[in-house]
């Protein structure tokens, strides 16, 4: 854990807050209050943070810092920060006045509303007053605010507590606290975002700030909840106090939180949000939204691998209904709209986890596995992909699925500069391969129309991909669809043809080969590699502005979320014994688990670099790198 590790309160919904051990506020997406409106889009950045002092008999001391353009870091509350603690929730220890303020924060599950209470210990004579400062913007969690004539300071009521609509069009914000509210509104100008900076992005923006909270510590702990309101879910008791509301949330949540074995466990559950009537995946925090290949790769470790099989059955259920031609959309976008149905392996992803869902459900047999609605989906994505749809995906001559047209990015490797697709993979991609027949083999056992598209299938792929002299698979084969060109750049793609899914296309000595070409050419401590760092196009640092980031996404940089596919394809070619998973545990899973660099405390990232110290990139909490490692632990080994 360092000063710049990040902490993550998610509400179930597609809303969370975020921020840093140190409190300084290094991302446009730190925030207290950010609500998934229509969760779980819609997401709004509503308060953003806040200043915190205490005065006493020697004086006034801060408890916060913030970042000022162009690196200025006010005031000095960060230095008197002796101890944070990240379980049950986030608890910060600051020493000052010969004692010390214990700050923590929460967000209760199923609530678009954030709790913050500081408390005293020690011992003081003395009165002991502490003023809180919120920041509000009211914007669009990707978006930036700056100083304006609009925004409207005055709360528009103070019945049960302070509510604020700061913007027409966005949700009202309501305060309550234990203590008095002082009004008195003024802008924070050029906060300063490094890690936006760092990004390439607009990294500068202004706060309004309505007034201040005072409280007086030595009568008992402050408290403060900031909540809006979100159709489906509970409205404020007004009943409570906020101190009542406090200690009820309080309780509930430390019982919730109990309920889970691990930490690891429990971070799962941040990614398991509401859609509509049923739930649906976060694919990272702090700016994705469900996907849906990181979906359905991402709830094998999430709900799969730790029992959690009504969550899977409700994501797949809601899921069910937005098969289109064939297709499982790959996006929803987050501010509304069409589905957007740009992907070729998320569909496939889907019919193999419902038959490894149907599979784990048999130990049930009181639950309802909505069994008839699934498979009716997954055969109609067998037959959509067999018969053909969008972007050229068709099931071609030789049984192998073909896919592409031009400026389009169909496989995982989807980024694109411009109009540029960096990795376009057209034709046949190997790992498409390895899904295609894995999901005609299972859908094979239940229907036997499948039997032969899988034999004609696995007997081309056999013929058609092998690299004899690299010892390992082509990446793709029938290049933009010209038949015979291969791509034989080495790319971890090809380990899904050993390991990661429920049936091995290869096996003997050609998958022990594809295994050690992986290790030897694209294992790192997190992960495996997109790109050998033999090949010329090899970039080996995730870093500097969009276009440079997007160029090296898939040309090098580390992904976390391949290591269950590789860990499991070493485990299987080493015969499954119990001293191969005691290998593999040691080489591979426990070195990734003993970093304390990582950003995201208690789980996973995105990416990483693909060269040494291999530094964690992109996304601090990605839900299909931390499913990865919990499917590691709790099935694989």
């Amino acid at each position: 854990m360092t000063p710049q590790s990040e902490w993550l309160e998610a509400d179930g919904l597609g809303g969370f807050a975020s921020g840093t051990v140190s409190g300084i506020r290094t991302r446009r997406y730190h925030a207290l209050l950010l609500a998934a409106t229509a969760p779980p889009a819609g997401r709004m950045v509503l308060v953003n943070g806040f200043d915190a002092e205490l005065e006493s008999a020697a004086g006034k001391f801060a408890l916060s810092t913030q970042r000022y353009a162009p690196g200025t870091d006010e005031p000095d509350g960060a230095t008197r920060l002796v101890e944070f603690k990240p379980e049950p929730w986030p608890t910060w220890r600051y020493a000052v006045a010969g004692g010390g303020v214990v700050q923590e924060i929460f967000v209760p599950r199923g609530r678009a509303a954030v709790v913050l209470r500081w408390r005293w210990e020690g011992e003081t004579s003395t009165p002991l007053r502490l003023r809180v400062r919120p920041f509000f913007s009211g914007r669009d969690f990707h978006a930036m605010h700056h100083e304006n004539g609009v925004f409207r300071f005055e709360p528009v009521s103070r019945a049960g507590g302070e509510r604020w609509q700061v913007y027409d069009g966005v949700p009202s914000v309501l305060g309550r606290s234990s203590g008095e509210y002082q009004h008195g509104p003024c802008w924070y100008r050029n906060f300063l975002y490094s890690e936006e900076q760092a990004r390439g992005l607009e990294a500068t923006e202004d706060l309004a700030s309505p007034g201040r909270y005072e409280f007086d510590l030595t009568a008992g702990p402050g408290v403060l909840i900031f909540s809006t309101e979100v159709p489906g879910t509970p409205t404020v008791p007004a009943s409570l106090s906020a101190s009542e509301w406090a200690a009820q949330l309080t309780e509930a949540e430390k019982l919730r939180r109990e309920g889970f074995k691990t930490v690891r466990l429990r971070a799962a559950d941040a990614y398991l949000v509401k859609r509509g009537e049923g739930k649906t995946i976060i694919a990272g925090y702090p700016w994705f939204g469900d996907w849906g290949r990181d979906t359905f790769i991402a709830m094998r470790g999430l709900c799969l691998a730790t029992g959690r099989l009504r969550e899977a059955r409700e994501i797949l259920k809601a899921w069910a209904g937005t098969v289109s031609q064939g297709m499982l959309p790959n996006r929803f976008p987050d501010s509304g709209g069409e589905p957007e149905y740009n992907s070729v392996d998320a569909s496939l992803w889907y019919v193999i986890v419902v038959h490894e869902f149907l599979e784990l459900a048999k130990s049930d047999p009181s639950m309802d596995t909505a069994a008839s609605v699934l498979l009716k989906a997954a055969e109609s994505i067998l037959l959509g992909y067999f018969l053909g749809t969008r972007f050229g995906i068709r099931a071609d001559r030789d049984g192998l699925l073909a896919c592409g047209e031009p400026g389009v990015q169909l496989t995982w490797m989807d980024a694109k500069v411009g109009d540029r697709v960096v990795t376009p993979r057209m034709g046949k991609p190997v790992e498409v391969q390895a899904l295609w027949l894995t999901a005609l083999g299972l859908g094979s056992r239940l229907d036997a129309q499948w039997q032969q598209p899988f034999e004609e299938g696995c007997a081309s792929f056999h013929d058609r991909f092998w690299n004899e002299e690299r010892g390992c698979l082509y990446d793709v084969i029938d290049v933009d669809h010209e038949a015979g060109t291969v791509d034989e750049r080495v790319r971890p793609n090809q380990i899904f043809a050993v390991g990661g899914l429920p049936l091995m296309l290869l096996e003997g000595e050609r998958a022990e080969k594809v295994v050690q070409t992986v290790e030897g050419k694209l294992w790192t401590p997190m992960g495996l590699r997109s790109l050998s760092p033999d090949e010329p196009d090899y970039a080996p640092f995730y870093e500097g502005g969009p276009a440079n980031r997007d160029g090296a996404y898939h040309q090098g940089t580390v992904w976390p979320w391949l290591a269950g596919a590789f860990v499991d394809a070493w485990v299987r070619v080493r015969g499954e014994t119990a001293e191969a998973r005691k290998q593999a545990r040691a080489l591979f899973l426990e070195p990734q688990l003993a970093r304390e660099d990582l950003p995201g405390l208690g789980h996973v990232p995105e990416i990483a670099d693909g060269e040494v110290p291999h530094k964690a990139r992109g996304c601090p909490f990605q839900a299909w790198s931390l499913g990865e490692v919990i499917r590691m632990e709790e099935q694989i080994l």
